[in-house]
């Protein structure tokens, strides 16, 4: 499912850009994806837009986020680590990570791979039409592997 996200950011300047679902399930089936992994990034997208309506009011940005054993549990330290992160460095708005909680609490298994938990947060910014600066895509796009000390 993660694979179809990433391929309809990458494609797609904004959800409203992307063709209504029955032919966008064909042009990703055209683009070799299997079926389920379609269906169900078609589902969690539905999802996303409705995170994206109900978080009409904002909270303040002084708010304090207490996490549920649910969501350590199933989100992981990590992961929790990474939107505290976001969070303090003001990327992150309070209305902003309740979708990605949302949305992330939406994936079944889990402790949730930080890596996923990127894909994620990048599909969050896509659903309101905003792009993170520069610095932000590099940390979600790029593998800590893959990075080189200058």
């Amino acid at each position: 499912m993660f694979a179809v996200l990433v391929y309809l950011y990458e494609n797609y300047w904004r959800p409203d850009a992307c063709p209504d679902h029955d032919q966008l399930a064909r042009k990703l089936t055209s683009a070799g994806f299997e079926s389920e992994e379609i269906q169900d990034a078609l589902s969690w997208l539905d999802g996303l837009a409705g995170a994206a309506e109900a978080q009409v009011e904002a909270q303040s940005d002084l708010s304090l986020r207490v996490y549920s054993e649910a969501e350590l549990e199933h989100v992981g330290e990590t992961s929790i680590g990474f939107i505290r992160f976001l969070e303090s460095a003001g990327v992150l708005a309070p209305a902003m990570r309740e979708m990605v909680l949302d949305r992330a609490m939406a994936i079944p298994g889990g402790p949730l791979d930080l890596e996923d938990l990127k894909v994620i947060v990048l599909m969050v910014f896509w659903s309101l039409g905003e792009e993170p600066d520069a610095l932000i895509l590099d940390e979600l796009f790029v593998d800590n592997e893959h990075r080189s000390v200058h």
